[in-house]
C-alpha cells in the first residue's frame, strides 16, 4: 500500500510540474482570503451591524464567498437558552463575478436583538471559478451592549 501511495505522490508531482506549461490544465490553486474585520477575539454587539472587511484573490478567477456564523457553546455548560433568546446562525453567499482580486467591505450582517450572547465562530469560505475552496475561521464573542470586556473605558477624571 505504501508503495502505491509513493507512486501516486511521485506521479502527481510529475503531472503538476508539466501542467505549468499547458494553459488548458485545470486550476487547482485555492483562492486566498485575507480577513481584516472581524478579527479573532472581536466582540460583536447584539442589535448592531457587523463590520466585515476582507480581500479575496485567486491565480485565475474568483467565484464566490460565503460567511457563516454559528455558536460555539459546546465548551460551556449552558448550551440551552432559558431566557427566550436564540443562538444566532447566519449563512449567506455573495458572488465575486470572476474577478481576480476583490476587496469586500459591507455591513450587511446584523445581529438580531434576541440573540443569545456567548462564543461564536465566524467562518469565511471562498470558492474560485474552478471550484477550489479556502476558509478562514475567527473566534468571536457576541455580547449585549455595555457588557463587553474591551469596550471604551475612559479614565478621564
Amino acid at each position: 500500500m505504501k508503495k502505491i501511495f509513493s507512486l501516486l505522490v511521485i506521479f502527481s508531482c510529475l503531472t503538476f510540474a508539466v501542467s505549468c506549461d499547458k494553459d488548458d490544465d485545470a486550476d487547482t490553486t485555492k483562492p486566498v482570503i485575507e480577513l481584516d474585520e472581524p478579527e479573532d477575539g472581536d466582540e460583536l454587539v447584539i442589535g448592531e451591524e457587523v463590520h466585515f472587511e476582507c480581500d479575496f484573490s485567486d491565480n485565475e478567477k474568483l467565484g464566490s464567498y460565503m460567511v457563516e456564523i454559528h455558536n460555539n457553546f459546546d465548551h460551556h455548560s449552558h448550551s440551552k437558552a432559558t431566557d427566550g433568546t436564540v443562538p444566532f446562525f447566519f449563512k449567506k453567499e455573495w458572488s465575486l463575478n470572476g474577478l481576480k482580486n476583490s476587496h469586500v467591505h459591507h455591513h450587511e450582517i446584523v445581529i438580531p436583538e434576541n440573540t443569545t450572547p456567548g462564543d461564536y465562530h465566524l467562518v469565511v469560505y471562498c470558492t474560485d471559478a474552478a471550484g477550489n475552496q479556502s476558509l478562514v475561521a475567527r473566534e468571536i464573542e457576541i455580547v449585549l451592549e455595555g457588557e463587553g470586556h474591551e469596550h471604551h473605558h475612559h479614565d478621564e477624571e
